[in-house]
C-alpha cells in the first residue's frame, strides 16, 4: 500500500494515456467543431419590429456539417502530417503523471483503508466515494498540463497566423504562465475537477464492481478474459457520464482571450448554454465516438496493465 499504488497506477496511466493520444485528439478536434457558428452580436442596426428595444440583434451564421471521427481523423493526417497525431503527447504524459498517478494512488490507498477485512470487499457506495475523492485531487494538481494537452492538440485547427506553436508541455506552462498569469494554467480547473470526479468515480468503482461480479457469479475467472471485459464496461459507463462536461471543458481551456476584450466565455456555466443555444443539447455529446471508441481502449490498456505490474510488483 502507500508508494506501491502511486507507482502501480503511474505506470498503467502512462503506457494507456500514451497508447490511445491519437484518439483523444481527434476527439478533442471534434469537441471543437462549429464552435466558431455561434450567433454573433451587430451593433447599431435598427430593431426590426417597433416594440424591440435592444441595441443589438443577433445574426445566425450557417452551420458547418458536422464530419465524423474517421474523416477527421484523415483530414488532420492530409493536412498537418502523420505526426500530428501525436501533437500534444508531451503533457499528455505530463497529465498522466500528475493527475492520473494521484488519483490511482489516492483511491488504491482509500480502497484498502474502507475494505471490508471478513469479506475483502467494499460497498459500491464507497467505491464512488473514493473515486469522487481521488479524482478531485488528482484533478487539481494535474490541470496545467490539462490545459497544455488541449491547446496543443487544437492548434493544429487553427489558421497558421493564429496557432500558439507550443514547443512543449513545458514551454506551453511557462508562456501561458508569462503571457496570461499563473491563474490561466487552471483555467477550467472547476470543470476540469468535476469531470475527473465523474471520471473516476464511474471507471474505478465500476471496473472493481463489474469485476467482483463476474468472479462472484463464476461466470469467468481472476485472468485477461475478466480484466478486459470490466474494464471495457467500466469505459463505457465514464464515457457516458463524462462527455457532456468534457465538451465545455475543451472549450473553456482553448478559448483565446485578446487582451482588453472580453472573454469569448465567461465559465462553464456561460458555454454551455452558448453551445447549446448555438449548436443544439447534443453538442454536448459532440466526439462520443471518439470518446468511448479512446476510453474503451484506453480503459481496457490501464486495467490489464495496471493487474500485470501489480503480479511483477507483488514482492516488493
Amino acid at each position: 500500500m502507500g508508494v506501491k499504488g502511486f507507482v502501480e497506477g503511474g505506470i498503467a496511466s502512462i503506457i494507456a494515456g500514451c497508447s490511445t493520444h491519437p484518439l483523444d485528439l481527434i476527439k478533442v478536434r471534434m469537441q471543437l467543431q462549429g464552435e466558431n457558428n455561434a450567433p454573433k452580436p451587430v451593433h447599431n442596426l435598427r430593431p426590426a419590429l417597433a416594440f424591440q428595444t435592444a441595441s443589438n440583434v443577433h445574426v445566425a451564421t450557417i452551420p458547418q456539417a458536422r464530419v465524423g471521427p474517421i474523416a477527421v481523423g484523415v483530414r488532420l493526417v492530409q493536412q498537418e502530417g502523420l505526426a500530428a497525431l501525436f501533437s500534444g503527447v508531451s503533457a499528455t504524459v505530463l497529465r498522466q503523471t500528475l493527475y492520473s498517478t494521484t488519483r490511482m494512488g489516492l483511491y488504491d490507498v482509500l480502497k484498502t483503508k474502507w475494505t471490508d477485512p471478513a469479506s475483502g470487499t467494499m460497498p459500491l457506495g464507497r467505491k464512488i466515494e473514493a473515486g469522487l475523492i481521488a479524482g478531485a485531487i488528482g484533478a487539481a494538481v494535474g490541470n496545467p498540463a490539462d490545459v497544455a494537452m488541449v491547446r496543443m492538440q487544437a492548434d493544429g485547427r487553427l489558421p497558421p497566423a493564429e496557432r500558439r506553436n507550443y514547443k512543449s508541455v513545458v514551454d506551453a506552462i511557462l508562456r501561458m504562465a508569462r503571457q496570461e498569469g499563473v491563474t490561466s494554467l487552471w483555467r477550467g480547473s472547476s470543470l476540469t475537477v468535476n469531470r475527473a470526479m465523474l471520471v473516476t468515480a464511474s471507471q474505478l468503482a465500476s471496473y472493481d464492481q463489474f469485476k467482483e461480479m463476474i468472479l462472484e457469479r463464476g461466470v469467468m475467472r481472476d485472468g485477461l478474459g475478466t480484466h478486459v471485459t470490466a474494464s471495457f464496461a467500466a469505459g463505457f459507463v465514464a464515457a457516458v457520464a463524462s462527455n457532456p462536461v468534457d465538451v465545455i471543458k475543451t472549450r473553456v481551456m482553448n478559448m483565446k482571450v485578446e487582451p482588453g476584450s472580453p472573454a469569448p466565455y465567461a465559465g462553464a456555466l456561460d458555454c454551455a448554454l452558448k453551445t447549446v443555444r448555438a449548436e443544439g443539447p447534443m453538442a454536448l455529446y459532440k466526439g462520443f465516438v471518439p470518446t468511448i471508441s479512446r476510453q474503451g481502449p484506453f480503459t481496457v490498456v490501464l486495467f490489464v496493465t495496471l493487474e500485470q505490474v501489480r503480479k511483477l510488483l507483488k514482492d516488493f
